[in-house]
């Protein structure tokens, strides 16, 4: 499956506008970092998607399933480790990247099995899916 590609220009500074179909925002650095602070950075980006993508997943199920979720909050926090210094890992160069997804359920109704469900469901959103996966990116230059 190909999606519709997602266009980003940035012209001598990290800010970089990204227009993907009727929708445009800007992603850039802090200033700590050297950047403008004009937008969130890609990697706010990427963990905006996880946990957007990890909502999306369990209010789908909930209303399936017909169980009672009346609303959920996400916190998505990354960090990196060196592979080296990580017991249970199977590479051993480069970093590591870890996602920790929190996740507050809204719901009086919910059981305590229905929250576990709701847990479970939470990794199967495809964006989780695509970060635990092989992940290939080729690179061309375009004319």
């Amino acid at each position: 499956m190909t999606t519709s590609p997602v266009i980003l220009r940035a012209r001598g500074s990290f800010r970089t506008e990204v227009e993907a179909g009727p929708y445009r925002w800007v992603l850039d650095e802090p200033a700590d970092f050297g950047g403008g602070g004009e937008g969130p950075t890609p990697y706010d980006m990427l963990a905006s998607a996880l946990g957007g993508c990890t909502a999306m997943t369990l209010q789908f199920y909930a209303k399936r399933e017909k169980i009672p979720l009346e609303g959920v909050d996400v916190t998505v926090t990354h960090d990196r480790q060196h592979a080296k210094d990580c017991a249970d890992c199977t590479t051993q160069s480069g970093f590591i990247h870890r996602f920790k997804v929190e996740l507050v359920l809204h719901g009086e109704q919910l059981t305590p099995e229905q929250r576990e469900k709701l847990l479970v469901i939470a990794g199967r959103c495809p964006v989780a899916k695509t970060l635990q996966s092989e992940i290939r990116v080729d690179k061309v230059i375009a004319a």
